[in-house]
């Protein structure tokens, strides 16, 4: 309903084909001819009764379905005003002729037949006075608009039920002016404040809010009935209280539960959609670890075989750090000592990288006893990446600091680095995980169960995650 405008041509066709296939069945129950001989007056009032709401609705459907489409589409404004004025010397002559036939009227002039025209074009006039005024870009969503449009038509279909009476529209007219909008009431009541506390586990709000509709809907009718000094509008409340807790408030309730059922699902295919679109993008921002593979053996035997040492542990940790990424990145869950494994392995790269720099520290804390419990994998070296990524300068003085501690179905990470963006930055222009993307991941695989606080200033980045496992 936000999105976008619904559907007014069918939801108008729909409405008036209900009206009007109404006003015919009640005018062909109220003929009364399986009871008694009608003479000829009676013949005639009742075919013009019939055929009059006929002539009227088939020009409402040329008129709203066949000719209005049309000229939307084909911008012939001749073509389709003489087809408009053709309907409407049709409808006029035959109406005409049933209505002072049966001496519904005294001569051709009718006041329903122009009054029904009147409200059909006040409506069409109000209509694009409202989709000009109130759908976007004026108003960020067409909620309001499709609100305001609906309440439109009900107004419009009463007043035309309300002028429409010589064909017996007040029984169609009373369900539209004082029922639709009471059972509206009651099912909005319903939602609010007897399913929502149900649903909310409040069983005794509930009855109470139940308890209150069926009082006021009794005392609603004792009002009545002291008014017309009768009895019987006690009986008819009595009889609407027991239709509301039997059958409206049980079917109203049928509906919102199939309601929340559809949105539970449609809200699992977009987290599945959404964590999908994540894993992908995830996936994406990584290195394809099969063709390095064969390449880092080859590299670390090389290694050994020349006696270059740090040579051959670097292999090897990054060697460690793509089986990782091969066989465990793609899993649901991981044990959390092998997440502490890939870090442990990530830093000690790095600190071969930068051996020998005095003016860089690189501090790592971790408990030395083994971790428990499972995680998602890479969910921690996007920090400990982006420390090394923006906070290590060759030629400045910098730092990372890196903590992490292991609790009883807990993990907390502290990173603390400097910040140099500069263009000796070794790794600025690296495919590290986009700390969104991460944040998406937790979002999705830890609702509610993770804290992530981001500091910065222009010296240094601080960042705190713990998640609950």
């Amino acid at each position: 309903m936000k999105e976008k405008s619904l559907p007014f041509r069918q939801i108008e066709w729909w409405v008036v084909t209900v009206v009007f296939l109404a006003i015919v069945l009640l005018n062909i129950l109220d003929s009364g001819f399986i009871y008694y001989k009608p003479t000829d007056e009676q013949i005639s009032i009742y075919f013009a009764k019939l055929f009059i709401p006929v002539i009227l609705f088939l020009s409402f459907y040329l008129v709203h379905v066949k000719i209005i489409p049309g000229y939307e589409k084909e911008k012939k404004t001749w073509k389709y005003l003489s087809l408009t004025f053709l309907v409407f010397i049709v409808s006029f002559i035959l109406t005409g002729a049933f209505s002072s036939g049966a001496n519904i009227t005294e001569d051709f002039f009718m006041p329903f037949y122009f009054n029904s025209i009147a409200v059909y074009v006040g409506y069409l006039l109000l209509a694009y006075i409202l989709e000009q005024a109130l759908a976007p870009e004026r108003f960020k969503n067409y909620s309001f608009y499709n609100a305001v449009r609906l309440i439109a038509i009900y107004v419009f279909v009463l007043l035309f039920l309300l002028q429409f009476r010589k064909f017996s529209t007040e029984p169609i007219a009373l369900v539209f002016a004082f029922i639709i909008p009471g059972i509206g009431l009651v099912v909005l009541y319903n939602f609010f404040l007897i399913y929502r506390n149900r649903k909310r586990g409040k069983e005794k709000s509930a009855n109470y809010f139940l308890a209150l509709l069926e009082f006021v809907i009794l005392l609603i009718f004792l009002i009545i009935a002291i008014n017309v000094y009768s009895f019987s509008p006690v009986f008819v409340g009595l009889a609407v209280m027991i239709l509301v807790a039997v059958v409206l408030i049980p079917a109203s309730n049928l509906v919102f539960e199939k309601y929340d059922d559809y949105l539970g699902q449609l809200n699992k295919l977009e987290t599945r959609v959404s964590q999908t679109t994540a894993n992908l993008d995830f996936l994406r921002s990584q290195i394809n670890p099969h063709f390095l593979f064969n390449a880092l053996n080859t590299l670390y035997g090389t290694a050994l075989h020349e006696n270059a040492e740090r040579t051959s542990e670097g292999i090897q940790k990054l060697g460690d750090m793509m089986r990782f990424m091969l066989h465990e990145n793609n899993q649901d869950k991981i044990p959390v000592e092998r997440e502490k494994e890939y870090l442990m392995n990530y830093v000690d790269l790095q600190n071969l990288r930068i051996k020998g720099q005095d003016n860089i520290e690189v501090v790592f804390n971790r408990n030395e006893e083994s971790c428990t419990g499972e995680i998602a994998p890479m969910l921690l070296i996007p920090f400990v990446e982006n420390a090394f990524k923006h906070g290590i300068s060759l030629q400045k003085k910098s730092w990372v600091k890196i903590s992490l501690r292991c609790l009883a179905g807990s993990i907390h990470l502290d990173v603390n680095n400097s910040i140099h963006r500069s263009t000796d930055d070794m790794e600025k222009n690296s495919n590290g995980i986009g700390l969104d993307n991460v944040r998406q991941r937790l979002d999705l695989l830890y609702p509610g169960k993770y804290e992530l606080v981001i500091r910065e200033n222009d010296l240094e980045y601080f960042v705190h995650l713990s998640i609950k496992l």
